[in-house]
């Protein structure tokens, strides 16, 4: 080989591995970049995202709005206290049940006046009975040592009546002097009044042993009329007419319903979270968000509890005069938590809900203009929302023509 066709052999050669060196180093580098530059196709496209600020807002004529009767008010901060519904049981309370006995043997007759049913309200001094007494020397003995003892029941009731009027004038004493409370008020003056009350249960049964002893020792047997001590309801008649009974016998059972209480079964967990001296509401089983309730004070009575169920009992005690409530009725009792912080409220009626459960208001921007805002609502206490979040205090918010709004915004009214 010359010189000459060697060279042309060297410069050929190396021009075709520099050639094969860019090739590979641009087909090193090329594919990358092409894998790089292609990009995952989305899984979901959203043309518009909806921010709650930009809900529609409604705009109402003149006259619309004053068809419709839109009220606003104003969203405050206030202390409501939270509180937990239990189920409670009506009864009687302790002292309201009179159980009226024979006071002497003898067979019982219907009084002219008729016999009243079981169910039905008596009168106090209203005969229920009468008793022709038995004339035997036994029935005598027997007559002037219950005399005896009911001597000894009145002297014993006057002492406990006088007992209760210090205590209750000594009570009434401290309230006005600021340093006792209403509740210890109250509860002297349940206790006066029950004392008052056995005291003429106890002087009406002396009365009838007197005319009873003075009829027998005359050698008479007039019948005695039972009476009704009190007023109340004739709730049981253990003894019916003819039968022949002895001294002590049952005879009947009278009940006042003009106060009633409410056992409460709570769990001993919720103990502490409960406020132990507040008042509670009293509902139906039935009632819903702004039915009306009965304000019940707790008391105090016997402690009771149930080992299995890992409940106390809590006691409140309510007026009953229209006797609305039975003694076993089963009713709904909201305590009251512990705790007084603030939070946002605003009337119950403002509130609407979508079809998805979630809560709205409607405020009100600006003149015959309404935005609907989200709320969180805590909980509700009669007609009153408590908001975890919410418009700020002092907005505008419809409160009577929420639903009507809603039912124009969503296209449901015209």
């Amino acid at each position: 080989m010359s010189y000459r066709s060697g060279l042309i052999t060297g410069v050929i050669g190396t021009m075709f591995c520099g050639g094969v060196c860019v090739a590979a180093w641009w087909v090193a580098n090329s594919q990358p970049a092409a894998a790089k530059s292609e990009k995952p196709a989305p899984l979901a496209t959203v043309t518009k995202l909806l921010k709650e600020d930009e809900i529609n807002t409604v705009k109402l004529a003149p006259e619309a709005e004053r068809r419709l009767g839109i009220e606003t008010a104003v969203v405050e901060r206030r202390s409501i206290r939270q509180s937990r519904t239990y189920g409670g049981e009506v009864m009687v309370p302790f002292g309201q049940t009179v159980l009226v006995a024979a006071p002497l043997g003898g067979e019982l007759r219907v009084t002219p006046m008729g016999l009243p049913r079981p169910g039905s309200r008596v009168r106090k001094g209203q005969p229920i009975l009468s008793l022709s007494p038995l004339l035997t020397p036994e029935a005598r003995t027997m007559l002037a040592a219950s005399r005896v003892d009911a001597e000894g029941q009145i002297k014993n009731a006057r002492t406990q009546v006088e007992g209760t009027r210090i205590a209750w004038q000594r009570a009434k004493k401290l309230l006005k002097d600021e340093v006792g409370s209403q509740r210890n008020v109250d509860e002297t003056e349940a206790q006066h009044e029950f004392a008052l009350k056995t005291l003429e249960a106890a002087e009406a049964r002396f009365e009838l042993l007197v005319k009873a002893l003075g009829e027998f020792e005359r050698g008479t047997g007039a019948p005695l009329s039972i009476e009704a001590p009190t007023d109340g309801m004739l709730r049981t008649l253990t003894a019916q007419p003819g039968q022949v009974v002895p001294t002590g016998a049952a005879l009947f059972e009278i009940v006042d319903l003009s106060r009633v209480w409410v056992r409460v079964p709570v769990y001993v967990g919720d103990q502490a979270d409960l406020a132990p001296n507040e008042e509670a509401d009293i509902v139906p089983l039935t009632s819903r968000t702004g039915a009306k309730s009965h304000r019940a004070r707790p008391v105090e009575a016997p402690p009771s509890a149930n080992a299995q169920a890992g409940t106390i009992d809590r006691y409140y005690e309510l007026s009953n005069a229209d006797e609305a409530l039975a003694p076993g009725q089963r009713v709904g009792v909201s305590v009251p938590l512990k705790g007084d912080a603030e939070s946002l409220t605003l009337p119950w009626s403002a509130v609407i809900h979508d079809i998805h459960g979630g809560t709205w208001v409607y405020e009100k921007t600006a003149d015959h203009t309404f935005a609907r805002r989200r709320v969180v609502i805590r909980f509700a206490r009669e007609d009153v929302a408590v908001l975890a979040s919410g418009p700020a205090a002092g907005t505008n918010i419809v409160s009577a023509g929420a639903s009507e709004l809603f039912g124009n915004e969503i296209g449901f009214s015209k």
